[in-house]
């Protein structure tokens, strides 16, 4: 399974269970294990999965971090877990104590919900204070699942993962600020649009009504283009619905050609050659009965078979064109008729 569909089966899993899981072992189990397991990694194989991972700390003996995960015999993910119920909050962890001891180059800070990954960027073998990577597992966009694929075990590479780690920091760090000036745009944010339009001195009370201007015209902005976006994506989809309707679809044919069907024309095509070359021995299928035609001429049947009932029958025609219809036991029974079926090509020859 892709781990797009394995990280939403888990998400829908969370949404339905949460409510009855209590402890912060009940999260694991349930969540924060799963999770490891949509990554590539075997949670029973202790050698890629190691619980209750401990690491001396100088003086500080004994202390242990929930999971470190493990390729080619070296830890490249510790993990730290907390109750689904909790926040989460980096101080005092145990992650940073780890990290510096350990060869790894990241952290996972979790609830089973939200996911905050850790290296470290800002100094070497010091783990970041804030997360490159960030999420709530519930609510996950399609750009952050392809940063969560880049930890499974298929494709790890730390070199890739280290550069476009700062990357993310600084894009996550970027749009906080583009969502606080748009909730309340501050001095230099106004004064860079109110310049550019107003001649003006901008004094404090101009400051204060281009700030409220600014905001609106933003809004008002990023409204406009949604909306278009909205139109042009509508537009397309009656222009589609539009061609469709002018363009019927074919029924689906009910006719259905079976097997006895062929086998039967085949046993008078093999009878019939005694006077005709095969091209001019022709079939048609129809919901009632298979029609065999001379010179593929409606005016010209040879015979008719009845094969998709519960009883089988053939029907030859006479010097008048009328129809008698036989029962039969089964296609085999065609050789008998094998004369009336050569009488009735020497009719249409006669004409």
């Amino acid at each position: 399974m892709e781990i797009n569909l394995q990280l939403k089966s888990l998400a829908d899993k969370i949404t339905q269970l949460k409510s009855k899981i209590e402890t912060e072992e009940s999260t694991k189990h349930a969540f924060v294990l799963p999770f490891i397991h949509a990554l590539g990694y075997d949670a029973f194989n202790p050698l890629e999965v190691v619980p209750e991972f401990t690491a001396d700390l100088g003086l500080k003996k004994g202390e242990k971090v929930d999971y470190a995960i493990f390729q080619n015999g070296e830890p490249i993910i510790i993990v730290e877990c907390k109750s689904w119920k909790e926040n989460l909050t980096v101080h005092n962890s145990q992650l940073f104590r780890y990290f510096h001891v350990t060869k790894t180059r990241f952290a996972l800070l979790t609830n089973g919900i939200n996911y905050q990954f850790f290296t470290d960027l800002d100094d070497q073998n010091k783990m970041d204070e804030k997360p490159f990577l960030e999420f709530d597992i519930t609510n996950l966009k399609e750009n952050t699942i392809s940063e969560i694929s880049k930890f499974h075990k298929s494709s790890f590479n730390i070199d890739n993962i280290i550069s476009n780690a700062s990357s993310l920091k600084y894009i996550k760090e970027i749009k906080k600020q583009i969502n606080a000036e748009l909730e309340n745009p501050s001095n230099d944010f106004t004064k860079l649009f109110a310049s550019k339009v107003y001649t003006g001195r901008l004094t404090e009370k101009v400051m204060d009504e281009f700030k409220d201007l600014v905001q609106k015209s933003i809004s008002q902005y990023i409204n406009e283009r949604i909306n278009d976006r909205l139109n042009a994506a509508l537009t397309k989809e009656t222009i589609k619905q539009q061609e469709e309707q002018a363009t019927p679809l074919e029924e689906e044919s009910k006719i259905y050609t079976s097997e006895e069907e062929l086998e039967g024309y085949r046993i008078i095509v093999a009878i019939l050659r005694q006077k005709l070359p095969t091209s001019r021995i022709v079939y048609r299928d129809t919901q009632s009965y298979f029609g065999i035609l001379l010179d593929d001429n409606n005016r010209k049947p040879l015979c008719r078979l009845h094969l998709n009932g519960g009883k089988k029958y053939i029907s030859l025609f006479n010097d008048n064109k009328n129809e008698t219809k036989t029962a039969i036991a089964s296609i085999d029974d065609i050789y008998q008729f094998g004369k009336e079926l050569l009488d009735t090509v020497g009719l249409y020859e006669t004409e």
